[in-house]
């Protein structure tokens, strides 16, 4: 999955925390982005069954897709708390946090996890 589709997906993930009726709409005004490009990429979230539209125009995270924006979302706050850590300040590492959470590999991220775990102690 591309970068772009794990930010839809950890977008729809965190805006349904506090709304269960998340709406294309929504997202797109989060993010930033267009009507058309907001809908081009649910259509490629929905056939790769990771997001489906319920009758009332909201839009739901399939169980796959759960699993992948909780990953995501994971991925976020951990690094963005290990920034803080050493001393980045908050936008600034949640920005970078953004940017790393794509990329980096399960490994590093797990060491990274248990690192953080160890040192909150």
């Amino acid at each position: 999955m591309q970068e772009s589709g794990e930010m839809y997906l950890e977008t729809i993930y965190v805006l349904s925390q506090d709304n269960p009726n998340v709406r294309a709409v929504d997202v797109g005004n989060h993010m930033g982005f267009s009507k058309p490009s907001v809908s081009r990429a649910l259509g490629i979230l929905k056939e790769e069954d990771m997001v489906k539209v319920e009758e009332d125009g909201s839009l739901k995270l399939t169980r796959k897709g759960t699993a992948k924006a909780k990953k995501i979302y994971e991925r976020h706050v951990v690094l963005t708390e290990m920034l803080i850590s050493i001393g980045v300040d908050e936008k600034t590492a949640s920005e970078d946090a953004c940017r790393i959470e794509h990329y980096i590999s399960d490994k590093t991220f797990n060491a990274i996890k248990a690192h953080q775990a160890q040192h909150k102690k």
